[in-house]
């Protein structure tokens, strides 16, 4: 019965996003106030609906009704809850199912708290949102629906891939969608201003919050994702430029471009065509990704699927959203006011620069992404496309972007002083090439390229503290007026700070784990010893373990190091029941911002005596490549709690430092 509800709900909800649509247009052409309240109300009850719909295919996860057909392909009663849960959305049904979950409560905020936008920009807004709504609604009802019965139930279901069963990629997918979904309210609000004919200050300020949350949400969906890749695959990795990582690379490095566009919109009324255009690429891309991963031109472990008809339709959605979106802009465009002009030496010119190596970078990423796939489609022959290409073509591109990035901040609008912003920046320099130099001189004289990351790292770190400095003229003014300028700062300006600072941190661990990491792979039986690095570690002895729903061969490896024990370290080489899949766990020792790495492979015969394959890897300051990004995200938290930000309204302390505002 609680099945039957929950389909009923999805194609009400169907029903809600289309008059949402409806009564949000005629509001808007008809300029009235109740046909335009009525349409919000069905944005509110399309949410409502849809969570009903959830809820429905989670309680037939967690109560294991096999008689859905999605609940018996992907799930199974000696899973853990957790990861029944996760069921709800590890399969291509459900995970459509989430993402109208989160289309639709994007759309019902935006109606609920958008009384701060012109009404006509309201309304349209809210229409094009119920539009795609629609679309999504129907493709999940007609073509991906989760709640289909079967007539002939199993006794037991076939269970989630092994591989999916992990906390964190249980978490992972609601992060990820809260981000690329949420592209789609600036991508709304981009065609609703084209309607409208005006781009102005007033909507960059409401774009600006909207595409904070988006961003951040994917910065930490993307992090828990190559967290997972990193210690549940097992290949002592943690990014490959693999095709689905990069599908929710592309839309992250367009809302970074984004952030910053809309910020001179808003400040300065300058680039609001290049606004709107990224607002329309940056969920373009996020609707690309939703193709990608679920219509079976790739093969990944964490694609959703392989069927080309529904991946056709996917592709129908891509062309005709998009193709809306950029069609109005491309007959609207010529009519944007152009907006205020500035001198070559600006913060203005400063994020344009941005924006340019940001685009750059994105098109170097969309091209190795989808090269190969069109070259397979025309000639039929593979070809692959690795981190070589990306290494070449992305990494100097970005490298320029991060050594721009602390200038930009302390330049001022409209004409900004170059040799004054050098001089501030004077220490910050010293100290990055400091660090690059004792890198290069105490850990590896080989290793050129490095240490020039570090510095870098070093640089953004150390720049964005001498921002902050600057904002509060420290050491440079009495204390009491550094600490009225330090606690007036708006937490839009911590927010900035931090996320650049993280981005550093990012920066220091992506560089030293990448050029001084380890490997050691040898075949041990109990009682004998590899070297990786400084450590020496011994396979002490091999239980067999039995888990919920798997059994396990766990090893026990003390890791000794100058001759005293670091850690223990138990990896498990475990086969699950249903399927008889094997997957790895990995054992990770920390120490400080470093890992001793630890993967217990396949038995073998030996000779006398039972082998593992044991592959162990030094991974220094690996920490550092997680912590980063959940700083860059908990910065955009930070600024979404700034009232300026989260209202979308222009307001300033009355003690708040003038000179530099974000």
């Amino acid at each position: 019965m609680i099945t039957e509800i929950g389909s009923f709900s999805l194609v009400l909800a169907l029903a809600m996003a289309l008059a949402q649509t409806l009564l949000s247009g005629l509001g808007r052409l008809r300029r009235s106030a109740l046909l335009a309240a009525a349409g919000q109300g069905a944005a509110i009850a399309a949410f409502v609906s849809v969570a009903a719909a959830f809820a429905a295919l989670l309680h037939a996860f967690v109560t294991s009704d096999f008689s859905v057909a999605n609940v018996a392909a992907n799930s199974h009663t000696e899973k853990p809850l957790l990861y029944r849960v996760a069921g709800a959305w590890g399969s291509h049904e459900g995970s459509m199912l989430l993402w109208c979950l989160a289309l639709t409560g994007y759309g019902a905020v935006m109606a609920m708290f958008g009384k701060g936008l012109r009404a006509s920009l309201r309304a349209s807004a809210v229409a094009v949102q119920g539009g795609l709504g629609a679309i999504f609604l129907a493709y999940t009802v007609f073509a991906s629906n989760p709640l289909l019965r079967l007539l002939n139930p199993p006794v037991e279901g076939r269970s989630l891939n092994p591989l999916l069963q992990d906390p964190a990629l249980a978490i992972h997918p609601p992060f990820l969608y809260g981000g690329y979904v949420g592209m789609s309210v600036v991508f709304s609000l981009a065609v609703a201003a084209l309607i409208e004919g005006r781009v102005d200050a007033a909507w960059a300020r409401w774009v600006r919050p909207w595409a904070l949350t988006a961003w951040s949400l994917l910065t930490v969906g993307i992090t828990l994702g190559a967290f997972w890749a990193y210690y549940e695959l097992g290949w002592g990795g943690w990014w490959f430029w693999d095709p689905v990582e990069n599908a929710s690379f592309m839309p992250w490095l367009v809302a970074t471009a984004l952030l910053h566009s809309a910020i001179v919109t808003e400040k300065r009324g300058a680039l609001a065509g290049w606004t709107v255009f990224l607002a329309l690429t940056a969920f373009t891309f996020s609707m690309l990704g939703a193709f990608l991963v679920r219509s079976g031109v790739l093969t990944s472990v964490h694609a959703f699927a392989v069927d080309p008809t529904r991946g056709v339709l996917l592709l129908a959605i891509l062309g005709l959203s998009a193709g809306v979106g950029f069609g109005l802009f491309a007959w609207r465009a010529p009519a944007i006011a152009p907006g205020g002009v500035f001198a070559p030496i600006s913060r203005e010119s400063a994020l344009v620069l941005n924006n340019v190596l940001l685009s750059a970078a994105t098109t170097t990423v969309v091209l190795g992404t989808l090269y190969p796939l069109i070259r397979e489609a025309m000639d039929g022959r593979a070809i692959s496309v690795g981190p070589p290409y990306f290494n070449l073509t992305f990494t100097p591109l970005m490298a320029a972007l991060l050594i721009l990035t602390p200038a930009g901040p302390l330049l001022a609008w409209k004409r900004g002083d170059a040799t004054g912003v050098a001089q501030r920046l004077g220490l910050a320099a010293g100290l990055a090439v400091a660090a690059g130099l004792a890198t290069l001189m105490l850990v590896s004289p080989r290793h050129a390229w490095g240490a020039a990351g570090v510095a870098l790292g070093a640089w953004l770190i150390a720049g964005s503290a001498a921002e902050l400095l600057e904002r509060t003229r420290a050491f440079r003014a009495p204390t009491a007026e550094v600490w009225r300028r330090f606690s007036g700062l708006p937490r839009g300006a911590w927010g900035m700070t931090l996320a650049h600072a993280g981005l550093g941190v990012f920066v220091l661990g992506a560089c030293f784990e990448t050029t001084w990491k380890v490997e050691a792979a040898e075949t041990l039986s109990v009682g004998r010893s590899l070297d990786v690095g400084a450590y020496h570690l011994t396979l002490e002895r091999i239980d067999q373990v039995a888990g919920p729903n798997f059994d396990a061969e766990r090893g026990t490896i003390r890791a000794v190091r100058q001759g005293e024990l670091v850690c223990t370290a138990r990896p498990e080489r475990r086969v699950f029941h249903t399927g008889g899949q094997t997957t790895s766990e990995v054992a990770i020792c920390q120490r400080g911002f470093s890992h001793l790495y630890v993967v217990l492979g396949e038995r073998r015969d030996g000779a006398g005596a039972p082998v593992w394959l044991v592959r162990a890897y030094w991974n220094p300051w690996a920490s550092l490549i997680f912590l980063g990004p959940l700083l860059m995200a908990l910065g955009g938290a930070i600024s979404l709690s700034d009232r300026r930000l989260r209202l979308g309204v222009a307001r300033r302390k009355a003690n708040a430092p003038t000179e530099t505002q974000a």
